[in-house]
C-alpha cells in the first residue's frame, strides 16, 4: 500500500503534539533550544514544518526578519531532499521579502548551502564551560565604565545600540531572552550612554551568554567575567574567531571548544554587522 509524501506547511503556531515532536528533534540532534525558543521563531519570524504520512513533525526550519537560521531533520527522513526542499522555500520567501537570507553552517552543512548559493562571511567557535570555575581575580571594568544589571530604563538605548552594531532591528528577539538567565543580563555603562551589553537564555543541555556587543574588548572581558561568576553548571558562549583576547580569558576560565560555525551569506560575502563589536552572537539559530 503506497503512503503521501512528506509534506511542506508553513506554521503559525504549534499544537502542543507537534510541540513535542520539535522536542524530539532537537534532542536527537544535541541542539539546545527550549519551547521559549521556538514561540521567538513563531511569534515573530516564520516556522517551516515537513509532517509525515502520520501527521508527526519530522523537519524543520525557521526564519527571523533579519535572516534565515537553523534547520532540523529526523534521523529516518534524512537524504531524502526534506532539508534542501525547506531551505529553498525559506530563501524564495526571504528573497520576495528583498530580505538576504543568512545562515550559521556546522561544518556538516557547509558544503550544502555552498551549492546552494550561500558564501563564507565570518566564523565563530562554540565554546563550553562544564562547570564553574572562580578566576584568581577580578575583571575590571575600563575607567569611566561601570557594569551593572540592565534596567527598564536601559532598554530603549540598548536595542538602539544593538541595532547599530548588529546591522538590523532585532530588539523583538532580545525582549525574548529577558528574564531567562537574569545573571547574565548586564550593561556597561559610560555617562549616559553604553559601551556594550550581555544578554543569555537557559538551554536542554546548557545555558548560554550572548549576544555580547561591546565597544572593545576590555568592556567585553569585564562583561563576561561579572556573568561567569554568577552562572553556575554548563555554558554555552559563540563566540567571534576574531577575539583572540576574549577567547584567551575563557580557556582560563575552563571553556573548550565544542563546534567551529560559518556565517553564510545568500550571494555574499560581505558582513553586515560590526565586526569590532560582536564578540559573542545569540546562537546559529537566532544570529
Amino acid at each position: 500500500m503506497a503512503t503521501s509524501e512528506p509534506r511542506l506547511a508553513v506554521k503559525a503556531s504549534l499544537t502542543p503534539s507537534e510541540l513535542d515532536d520539535v522536542g524530539a528533534l532537537v534532542r536527537e540532534a544535541r541542539w539546545n533550544q527550549l519551547a521559549a525558543d521556538w514561540r521567538i521563531f513563531v511569534e515573530f519570524g516564520r516556522l517551516y514544518a515537513i509532517h509525515s504520512e502520520t501527521g508527526r513533525v519530522v523537519a524543520t526550519t525557521a526564519t527571523l526578519p533579519y535572516g534565515g537560521r537553523m534547520v532540523l531533520v529526523a534521523g529516518e527522513y534524512r537524504r531524502r531532499g526534506l532539508a534542501t526542499a525547506m531551505l529553498r522555500r525559506a530563501m524564495a520567501d526571504l528573497t520576495a521579502a528583498k530580505l538576504v537570507p543568512v545562515l550559521d553552517a556546522t561544518p556538516d552543512g557547509h558544503a550544502v548551502y555552498r551549492r546552494l548559493g550561500f558564501e563564507d562571511s565570518w566564523g565563530f567557535q562554540r565554546l563550553i564551560r562544564r562547570e564553574r570555575q572562580r578566576a584568581a581575580g577580578n575583571v575590571p571594568a575600563p575607567a569611566g565604565v561601570t557594569v551593572r544589571p540592565i534596567t527598564d530604563a536601559d532598554w530603549p538605548a540598548l536595542c538602539a545600540y544593538d541595532a547599530a552594531a548588529f546591522g538590523a532591528d532585532r530588539s523583538a528577539v532580545l525582549a525574548g531572552l529577558r528574564g531567562r538567565l537574569p545573571a547574565a543580563e548586564l550593561v556597561a555603562a559610560r555617562g549616559d550612554g553604553i559601551a556594550g551589553f550581555l544578554l543569555g537564555r537557559d538551554g536542554g543541555l546548557a545555558a548560554q551568554i550572548g549576544p555580547l556587543i561591546a565597544d572593545d574588548d576590555a568592556a567585553a572581558g569585564a562583561l563576561a567575567a561579572r556573568a561567569l561568576e554568577e552562572i553556575e553548571g554548563p555554558l554555552f558562549v559563540d563566540l567571534a574567531d576574531s577575539k583572540r583576547g576574549l577567547r584567551s580569558a575563557l580557556d582560563a576560565r575552563g571553556f573548550t571548544a565544542a563546534r567551529p560555525f560559518t556565517r553564510m551569506l545568500y550571494g555574499s560575502s560581505a558582513r553586515f554587522d560590526d565586526a569590532a563589536r560582536t564578540f559573542a552572537v545569540v546562537g546559529p539559530e537566532f544570529g
